[in-house]
């Protein structure tokens, strides 16, 4: 398998990704919300969580993992080194998050699922998010978004700040970021067949009917769902279902989507270029630029509505707790 010294983010970033970004971070109210995130977030409370709830893994503790993740972080050359962690839930699932200290957690039903090549798909999809510098955003999205959920609609002030268009915006957001990351599988990879396969499995895998799903089938339906686009009803349907049509906010475009764009991209010419060692290298920082336009006091008072929606939070937490006992 290649490795690609020196590599950076911007050689396969989606363009997709940098539009979305882009218009994400042109949504008013973004850079006082990247302020008061930027002032409030503290990573230690998670990292004592984690270190507390999941199994740490490293050379003795699921080394076949660790092995697959330190060969990873060398071809995406990646540095330092973030941590992993395996967490006890059949959910098949994994993600990326952390800003100072990023971190990666794999839920054990994606381990008892995938064979380990399929594994190392999904490892190096989640280092392509720390390497694109998505972990942050994504932070910054749940945080948006848990506290406009929990308060139903968001008060105190903030309604101007956490607006329907910043939602909207962060989730069309996270989505692309993640044609970004399947880039940084298939490098790794240098093959499309485990990629494709895991995706599978994503959308609907089974360890005791493995035998009876067919990648060709799969392939077939991703085609299938292309398709659709040609009635523009069902493309505005598909709207619907990604921004909260079922109930919630979609995070990750449908498996037969990201197969499409993923093999669009394996015969691209683009493609076969950084295969060959043509890329553009160097550390591209991409940090939630939290420089605002809006003047000091503007910023007190979005500081002071920030601590009363988290005192507000607290409490309907502790009302939750309360009532359960």
């Amino acid at each position: 398998m290649p490795t690609y010294t020196g590599i950076s983010s911007e050689t396969f970033q989606h363009p997709l990704d940098r539009q979305a970004e882009q218009a994400l971070r042109s949504v008013p109210g973004f850079d006082l919300l990247a302020k008061s995130f930027m002032e409030y977030l503290s990573e230690r409370p998670e990292q004592i969580f984690l270190m507390g709830n999941h199994i740490k893994v490293g050379p003795r503790q699921y080394s076949t993992l660790y092995g697959i993740y330190r060969e990873c972080l060398r071809d995406l050359d990646i540095y330092p080194e973030p941590t992993v962690y395996v967490k006890q839930n059949p959910q098949v699932n994994s993600y990326a998050l952390g800003h100072e200290k990023p971190f990666i957690v794999v839920n054990t039903g994606l381990l008892d699922l995938l064979t380990e090549e399929e594994l190392r798909t999904i490892i190096a999809h989640e280092l392509g998010h720390i390497k694109c510098e998505h972990t942050i955003l994504i932070q910054m999205a749940i945080w948006a978004m848990d506290a406009a959920s929990l308060l139903g609609e968001v008060t105190l002030g903030l309604g101007n700040i956490i607006s329907t268009g910043l939602i909207f915006a962060f989730y069309e957001w996270r989505r692309k970021a993640e044609l970004s990351a399947d880039r940084a599988a298939l490098l790794v990879m240098d093959n499309l067949d485990p990629i494709m396969y895991s995706m599978m499995k994503l959308a609907g895998g089974s360890v005791k009917y493995a035998n009876e799903c067919s990648i060709q089938e799969f392939i077939n339906q991703a085609e299938a769902y292309q398709d659709l686009n040609e009635d523009n009803l069902n493309q505005i349907y598909k709207f619907l279902i990604y921004n909260g049509g079922k109930g919630a906010f979609l995070t990750h475009p449908f498996p037969v989507e990201r197969l499409h764009y993923i093999q669009d991209w394996a015969k691209s010419k683009e493609y076969q270029e950084i295969r060959q060692g043509n890329y553009h290298q160097g550390n591209n920082k991409n940090a939630v630029n939290v420089e605002s336009k809006q003047s000091e006091k503007e910023v007190e008072s979005l500081r002071r509505q920030v601590e009363e929606l988290q005192a507000e939070i607290n409490r309907v937490k502790s009302q939750k707790n309360t009532g359960k006992n």
